[in-house]
């Protein structure tokens, strides 16, 4: 699979997304955010993830304007937090974003997490974000296969993106399938397991036979199966080898040896969606 840090996935209103994106999660001091994001673009990276709650949209919005690249050559996602949601909290959540990023529009705008008594509301108002003009895509993180169900029932809506984690421990291979049917591109969060690829003796074989780290076993990994990815770090160095990872290629004995790892719910670093998504 020939790939490379300009590779893209079309999602499904033809808009192409970057298979690789750099993660900006617990990134809050303004100095690290800057940093890193200009790190992110001079190493090659062109998409960028954040949202409304990780308090780093305005840092964000500067090294956009610093960066000297133009806007229509970056993509930038950000996401409508749990307090924000139904279809007046969206307008004026989509308003807040683009005020602190310094932008006219997103180019993908996400629901956060799932609440499914304001299924409804909330993606009338997101659809209506789309209608503007405020975002180039739509879409959805952290819906499981009911999730998707439910909002189907309920809106008729089928997202362009489903932001979900995902890595060799968490591989839900039904929702990556029920995904790929219905056009839906699966995104990875915490693809290089929040730090703990080194924990797992099948990547670092892996990663030894290719002169690779286990982070970007795990990155080759999930980029093969056509997922795409956004592992965040405000390191320099790891930034930059976080996106090392088009130089190599895992054999198909490989693919099936990490997907072999996937420990289901057990494999879980972060929360549960059910659990975080009450209210």
């Amino acid at each position: 699979m020939t790939l490379d840090i300009t590779s893209t996935v079309r999602l499904a209103n033809g808009v192409k997304m970057p298979l690789l994106g750099f993660g900006t999660y617990k990134i809050v001091s303004d100095a690290d955010v800057e940093t890193s994001v200009l790190t992110a673009f001079e190493v090659g990276y062109r998409s960028i993830d954040t949202a409304s709650v990780y308090d780093n949209e305005e840092a964000i919005g500067r090294a956009l304007r610093a960066c000297g690249i133009p806007r229509n050559e970056l993509f930038l996602t950000t996401k409508v937090w749990n307090d924000e949601q139904g279809e007046e909290g969206v307008a004026r959540a989509i308003e807040r974003s683009l005020t602190r990023l310094g932008v006219d529009r997103v180019d993908l705008y996400l629901v956060h997490w799932p609440i499914p008594r304001l299924y409804e509301s909330t993606w009338r108002g997101v659809e209506r974000v789309l209608q503007d003009g405020l975002a180039r895509a739509i879409g959805v993180c952290n819906f499981l296969e009911p999730h998707l169900e439910q909002l189907a029932a309920v809106t008729g809506a089928v997202p362009m993106v489903d932001q979900v984690e995902h890595h060799p421990w968490l591989q839900q291979p039904e929702l990556r399938a029920y995904c790929r049917d219905r056009g839906i591109a699966l995104e990875a969060w915490a693809p290089v397991m929040r730090g703990r690829t080194d924990e797992v003796p099948v990547l670092a074989e892996i990663a030894s036979a290719h002169g690779m780290s286990t982070a970007r076993v795990a990155l080759r990994w999930a980029l093969q199966h056509g997922t795409v990815v956004i592992p965040k770090s405000a390191t320099p160095e790891r930034i930059r080898e976080n996106a090392d990872v088009f130089g190599f290629e895992l054999s198909d004995a490989e693919m099936a040896a990490i997907d072999a790892l996937d420990r289901g719910e057990a494999g879980r670093l972060g929360k549960h969606p059910d659990e975080f998504g009450r209210g």
